[in-house]
């Protein structure tokens, strides 16, 4: 009777593991599919399969001090090989949970490595966008001093003062067009000099 309640417990540890199993191997999928939501799911399957190994360690002792008493108690021949078989396969089903508990934590740690190449990446493009979107401000900017600088000029001379004194010397517009056309040259020729054109 010891022997059938026995063999039928550790019978029943193979739909669980099963279970396990497929779990573990759908979270790989995940975990390589780039799922965000597979850290939760690993550390809920960790915690059953703790759940599990408490709920098999004590039957290994259990069978273990059986095993133990065979001598001390004459037990039945038979009886020791049907013990002695339930306990090879609750040490399997033990072991099976261990290396699950392994494999879970070597997923959770692959995860959490894929996660950071994955954040590092978008870093990285991150960083190309921000480059590039300088360039063109420095681009823009170099164009709007070259532009300015000419309006500047413009601006003083086109202000309605009577006492200025190139305002009627011959030469007075010629000299505004060429210190605004110099202005940019030179200008243009600096901003060029640093690559912001």
């Amino acid at each position: 009777m010891l022997y059938a309640i026995l063999d039928t417990v550790v019978d029943g540890y193979a739909p669980v593991i099963a279970g396990l199993q497929n779990d573990i191997d759908e979270i790989e999928t995940q975990v390589f599919g780039g799922d965000p939501k597979v850290s939760r799911r690993i550390y809920e399957l960790s915690r059953e399969v703790v759940e599990f190994q408490r709920a098999t360690r004590p039957l290994l002792e259990i069978l273990a001090g059986l095993t133990a008493g065979f001598d001390k108690y004459r037990t039945d021949p038979e009886l020791r090989r049907y013990l002695a078989d339930v306990a090879d396969h609750a040490t399997t089903a033990a072991e099976r949970v261990d290396g699950f508990r392994q494999a879970l934590a070597d997923i959770l740690t692959l995860n959490a490595t894929l996660v950071s190449q994955s954040q590092n990446e978008e870093i990285r493009q991150l960083t190309r966008a921000s480059f590039a979107q300088n360039e063109e401000i420095k681009r823009v900017s170099a164009w709007a001093a070259i532009l300015f600088a000419p309006t500047l000029i413009g601006t003083i001379y086109g202000m309605n003062f009577d006492h200025m004194p190139e305002l009627h010397w011959l030469f007075g517009y010629p000299f505004a067009l060429a210190l605004m056309a110099l202005t940019c040259a030179t200008l243009y020729s600096l901003f060029r000099h640093r690559g912001w054109l």
